[in-house]
């Protein structure tokens, strides 16, 4: 390729130092007729400059005479792409149209793929000229975005992002819960384990309590527990509905695979995992998670000055839009309620998952109120049973408490049942230490914690126990010093008390005394 230093050494050189055309392209490295057709064309140009006249374009001339070297490349004839094999592209580029509109963009051509099979087919061409044909066939004008302005109080956003975090010793994927405010782009997030509709209306509800108030209308994409028809008009979910009708705001949908509708909410997903998740992703439970994610949120990214809002903060710009946003009723009790059947193994199986009841419940049909983080079950409308939501599939969560009466009848299965593998650290070292052998003994214990003691105060009966020799640990001595560790002290203003009501009764009684001996005394002068 002839460089602008190449094209001006070789006139100058021919020009003003008179050498020869073939000198010329001896000395500068290009061939003689391309010196000669830069001399021809710089020699004509020039002379109908200097000769002007009124049918000469000044300014076309001194442009021409100084413009950089022109490659005609374009119109050269392509060796390798024919109309066949271009009309045969054209083909995978319509089959990948058809696809789309099936719904199976997953299962597309790539380039790659179209260049393979032309391969297998012996065509004659190289990968980066199906690559360019591709491109120059699938061009189209890039969009316009339309800048918009927000009032205070008006639009929220809202979306879900995956985060993969280690809880309780797991490496589990969680489901982020993410709104910004449009117009001060307060970001708040929190995690929950699954995108369900119990998970959504409890995102909102914690939401709207966080910031104290609610925006007037609320922007989704088309996600399932949003929408329920996305052909023609987009109606909301039944979940969705309630939480519009309880709060009194209203839903924007966008348009499918138009996430830069909502552009606040898409960008927030990305900054906040990765500020939040990329420094710390280990975490003993669920909560502690979420407690790290919210401080993060409200003492990092929305105390951050921004320029776009002259220097003012999201907190400060989420402050001026309070009086704007509509007055938030108490907290939406978000819960999907449904029905269960206890099983053999006195548990109830919620979304593969299973969770305890009392034993005595076997084959009793269960109302179960499905919260986005707990399991709370009732029976006759008394709660029965409160457990941590499992996240995964397959899982068990077992409460010792639960299952005391047949482990009564079967003591021999206490030292190998999961109840007590998932009991509380605390009480499992108790077995272990003081009861290991005596399993009826300790079922005992269970029992008394469960109806009338408290661990704190089994843990210093065995202490006290432990102390003289661990032989005196038993059930039935813990339970009478726990007893005698209740009992209240007498002190002595409960004594001055008591005396002094005493003594005022005792007055009482005199009296009636007095009273009964005159009515009965004899009269002067009577025998």
């Amino acid at each position: 390729m002839i460089t602008m230093s190449q094209k001006y050494q070789s006139l100058i050189q021919y020009m003003q130092e008179g050498k020869s055309i073939r000198k010329v392209a001896r000395d500068i490295g290009i061939h003689r007729e391309t010196v000669s057709k830069y001399v021809k064309e710089y020699e004509q140009k020039r002379k109908q400059l200097m000769e002007g006249g009124e049918d000469v374009e000044v300014d076309a001339l001194i442009e021409s005479l100084t413009e950089k070297p022109i490659y005609t490349t374009g119109s050269r004839p392509k060796r390798k792409l024919t109309p066949e094999i271009e009309q045969r592209i054209l083909a995978f580029l319509e089959e990948n149209r058809e696809k789309r509109q099936k719904g199976q963009r997953k299962q597309q051509k790539t380039v790659m793929d179209m260049y393979e099979v032309l391969e297998d087919e012996e065509v004659d061409i190289s990968y980066s000229t199906v690559r360019r044909l591709v491109r120059q066939l699938e061009h189209k004008a890039k969009e316009a975005f339309i800048k918009e302005t927000y009032m205070p109080g008006d639009v929220c956003e809202f979306d879900w992002g995956d985060v993969r975090i280690t809880v309780d010793g797991r490496l589990q994927t969680f489901q982020m819960a993410v709104f910004t405010s449009a117009y001060g782009n307060y970001r708040w997030a929190c995690l929950f384990p699954k995108q369900t509709t119990e998970c959504f209306q409890e995102a909102h509800a914690r939401f709207f309590a966080h910031i104290g108030g609610v925006h007037t209308t609320l922007t989704y994409d088309n996600m399932r527990v949003a929408v329920r028809r996305l052909a023609g008009d987009k109606e909301p979910t039944e979940g969705l509905m309630q939480l519009m009708m309880y709060y009194g705001f209203h839903c924007r949908f966008c348009n499918i695979r138009r996430g830069n509708e909502k552009g606040h909410v898409e960008r927030s997903v990305d900054v906040i995992r990765r500020k939040a998740f990329s420094n710390k992703d280990i975490f003993d439970s669920l909560e502690e998670a979420n407690h790290y994610l919210e401080t993060l949120c409200s003492e990092k990214l929305n105390q951050k000055p921004m320029s776009q809002y002259e220097g003012q903060t999201p907190k400060q710009r989420l402050e001026q839009e309070h009086e704007y946003l509509l007055e938030a009723p108490p907290k939406w009790d978000a819960a999907r309620v449904q029905y269960a059947r206890v099983d053999k193994y006195a548990t109830l199986v919620i979304e593969q998952n299973r969770y305890s009841v009392p034993d005595h419940l076997v084959g009793e049909m269960i109302m179960v109120k499905v919260y986005a983080e707990r399991i709370r079950c009732f029976y006759n409308e008394a709660c029965i049973a409160n457990h941590e939501r499992l996240s995964g599939h397959h899982r068990w969560n077992l409460q010792l408490s639960h299952v005391l009466e047949t482990l009564q009848k079967k003591p021999g299965a206490l030292a190998g049942s999961l109840a007590l593998h998932q009991a509380d650290q605390k009480i499992k070292d108790i077995y272990k230490t003081y009861y290991t052998g005596k399993e009826r003994d300790f079922i005992a214990l269970c029992h008394y914690l469960r109806d009338e003691g408290d661990l704190d105060g089994v843990l210093t009966a065995i202490d006290q126990l432990a102390a003289m020799h661990p032989k005196h640990v038993t059930t039935d001595k813990i339970k009478a010093i726990c007893d005698k560790n209740n009992e209240q002290p007498v002190t002595a203003a409960s004594m001055s008390q008591d005396t002094e009501a005493i003594t005022e009764q005792a007055r009482t009684h005199m009296s009636d005394y007095d009273q009964l001996f005159q009515m009965k005394a004899p009269k002067e002068g009577v025998h």
